[in-house]
């Protein structure tokens, strides 16, 4: 029985569009979200009748995904209006629980409340910059691209700044803010898929990549769309379940955005005490130590690697002189394996041992005082002022970037085109403001209950009783969290336990003491929201590359049929090369996400909101916009990154513009992208008559 005529996209008339088709749905995702909590249900039960926890997990990532692939299945469709737009009869309702789960990806999920954890009032930036980034799809773009029709921002764009340059330039930038948007997800399929089935990080990657392309691969947008409303109402319930309990065990409410503000004076509270506990001040001295004997080998690189070797190569001389067993042997001759083959690996391994001690010899582990709005102090000397200016500056720029950034990012406003009307694509985003704000509001309030838990319960206990999922983590992969008894006292110190931000949410259940069936619940939630947006985001490169860039330029008389069928061979090489890069661990999975913002941001609004609101806007200058901007970003985020800096042998000081770090490196690219497009406009020959009719006619109410 196929879908379209028994289930989402059912092929009768009656049921295309209209109150029909709304009740319809109504039932079938009523129907799901009772047959899901009936599954947790199920888990928990058996779980108490002793299934052992590798197989809860594994059924937790499973279960889910098989009725993801049985959507995909169903909707699997040829048409072309189907597969790019879902055939633009998806309600505002449905349409608003799309976005908000293609919107709520791996960073979202697992990254903004472990930024919050971390980062305190500094994390805020991302709530503010994304949610008001909603505020402007509403204003600015989205209405008016509906009214315009087509499938993709490539599409508009060349057909407002008349013909292919624009096209291009556009479907390039559309493929890398999503490849690096992408490779985050992926990474977070990996991260949940390694800890809950106990796969390698790498073989989790390609595992849950198979998820992500049963859900994307044989029904295009049609299938993301309702696959996406599935999954929207799982990652909502993993995410409000362990908080909720949380909220519970610690205030007695089951409202924790109620609890936030009480918690977070115990917090305050806590941080005082952690900060003159005698205990911390040891643990922040010892990584002080060690960061000066860093510093110390760094001044004098060849002499310290030489008295390296000659120790452990001495070392070695004496266990075999004493006929030492076999396996001290071995260990000393790793010993001297470890030590740096010349002074540029030395430099390099020293200064990264060096600022992470550094980073470490901080009170509070490194983590600023939560309710700290800015680092340093205006009312201090020139030096505190200084680093609070920066800080102000900083988090403005960073919400000034994913606001724009988010009313920027192709696979975002394609979601609008797959409404029936104009109204409904404005209705829609109002719809998707209050889905994502569910979860929003609640980020803040998880980072914080979770701090109570590692200062209140787990700081001070001592190491032989650690709980198991301090263990179970460290196994995943070391760098997300790492423990060990720095002052020798047997008791953890909070700056003894370095907790990465990826894990926050994931190991929520675990810090609480909550059955494993909610970690289960919660990385299905993880999943739910990595592959939602993954799906998304291949989709959009795979569009660019076969209806923007072959069929409107290579081919234009490929048959629909075709079309279609070129896009999912291309949707399937993107996803194994995002998998591929992935593998790798490229890097902190916020950061990833924060670039495909900036890049979006600088190619795309400066294009998009004059193409709408400016007549006079022509093709030269929107080339000129574009490439200028996108380039400018480009390459202050490359000069100024540490890892890029590193790969690409830059020596040379770094050069912040103001204090702006690399993250934020969009703050430059969209006014110079404005300031090209304008000037670039007004001295070459106006856009074309049809491109001015173009606007008058979008614009009309």
């Amino acid at each position: 029985m196929t879908l379209r005529t028994r289930t989402f996209a059912p092929a009768r008339s009656r049921f295309l569009r209209g109150p029909a088709f709304s009740r319809r749905l109504h039932w079938i995702y009523l129907a799901f979200g009772l047959a899901f909590l009936a599954f947790v249900g199920a888990m928990a039960v058996l779980e108490r009748l002793g299934l052992p926890r590798t197989w809860i997990g594994f059924l937790f990532l499973v279960g889910p995904i098989v009725f993801y692939a049985g959507i995909g299945i169903l909707s699997r469709t040829t048409d072309p209006t189907e597969y790019y737009v879902a055939g633009r009869r998806v309600p505002a309702f449905y349409n608003g629980m799309a976005t908000g789960a293609d919107w709520m990806s791996a960073a979202s999920f697992i990254g903004m409340a472990g930024t919050l954890y971390l980062g305190g009032y500094g994390g805020l930036a991302y709530i503010l910059g994304w949610t008001g980034g909603f505020c402007l799809v509403a204003l600015l773009i989205a209405p008016y691209l509906r009214k315009f029709g087509q499938y993709t921002i490539p599409d508009f764009l060349a057909a407002r700044y008349d013909g292919n340059l624009v096209r291009v330039l556009a479907a390039v930038a559309a493929i890398a803010c999503s490849f690096l948007y992408v490779v985050a997800q992926i990474y977070g399929v990996g991260l949940i898929t390694s800890r809950i089935t106990g796969v390698a990080f790498e073989v989790g990657v390609f595992f849950g990549l198979g998820g992500i392309l049963v859900c994307s691969f044989l029904g295009g947008m049609r299938a993301v769309t309702w696959t996406q409303v599935a999954q929207y109402i799982v990652l909502l319930v993993a995410y409000l379940v362990p908080v909720t309990w949380l909220s519970i065990r610690q205030h007695a409410t089951p409202v924790p955005q109620a609890t936030y503000g009480y918690q977070l004076q115990k917090v305050i509270a806590s941080e005082k005490r952690l900060q003159a506990d005698p205990a911390e001040q040891r643990v922040i001295a010892i990584f002080q130590a060690r960061a000066d004997a860093e510093q110390a080998r760094l001044d004098d690189i060849a002499a310290a690697l030489a008295a390296e070797r000659s120790v452990a190569t001495r070392r070695i001389a004496e266990l075999k002189a004493a006929n030492a067993p076999q396996g001290d042997i071995q260990a000393a001759e790793r010993e001297l394996a470890r030590v740096p083959r010349d002074a540029d690996a030395a430099r390099d391994e020293w200064t990264r041992a060096r600022d992470a001690d550094r980073e470490r010899a901080q009170p509070l582990a490194g983590m600023p005082p939560h309710a700290q709005q800015f680092a340093g102090d205006p009312h201090g000397d020139a030096a505190a002022r200084r680093a609070f200016d920066e800080s102000r500056r900083n988090f403005m720029a960073l919400v000034f970037c994913l606001m724009v950034g988010t009313a920027s990012l192709p696979h975002v406003l394609t979601r609008f085109q797959t409404t029936p009307s104009v109204a409904e694509a404005r209705a829609s985003v109002g719809w998707s403001l209050l889905f994502i704000v569910l979860l929003y509001l609640t980020a803040p309030a998880l980072a914080v209950l979770v701090k109570v838990e590692v200062f209140d319960a787990l700081v001070g206990t001592r190491f032989d009783q650690l709980p198991a999922w301090i263990n179970n983590w460290a196994h995943v992969d070391g760098s997300l969290l790492q423990v060990s008894d720095v002052n020798g006292d047997g008791i953890l110190q909070l700056g003894e336990i370095k907790i990465g931000g990826d894990i926050v949410v994931l190991a929520t259940p675990e810090i609480a003491g909550l059955p494993y069936v909610i970690s289960g619940l919660v990385a299905a939630g993880g999943l739910a929201a990595a592959l939602s947006t993954a799906d998304g985001l291949l989709l959009t490169i795979a569009n660019a590359l076969s209806h923007d860039l072959w069929f409107r330029i290579v081919d234009p008389q490929a048959s629909a049929t075709r079309r279609v069928t070129v896009s999912k061979v291309l949707l399937l090489m993107v996803a194994l090369g995002a998998a591929y890069v992935t593998a790798q661990k490229p890097g902190d999975i916020l950061l990833l996400v924060s670039a495909a913002f900036s890049i979006a941001a600088s190619a795309f609004f400066p294009a998009l909101v004059l193409g709408v609101f400016w007549k006079r806007a022509n093709r030269w200058g929107a080339a000129a916009g574009m490439v200028g901007g996108l380039g400018l970003t480009l390459y202050y985020a490359l000069v100024n990154q540490p890892g890029v800096r590193e790969i690409l042998g830059i020596t040379s000081p770094v050069q912040l513009w103001w204090g702006i770090q690399p993250i934020a490196a969009g703050l430059f690219g969209v006014p110079f992208g404005f300031a090209l497009l304008v000037v670039v406009s007004l001295l070459t020959p106006p856009p074309s008559r049809a491109a001015r009719d173009m606007v008058d006619e979008v614009r009309l109410p």
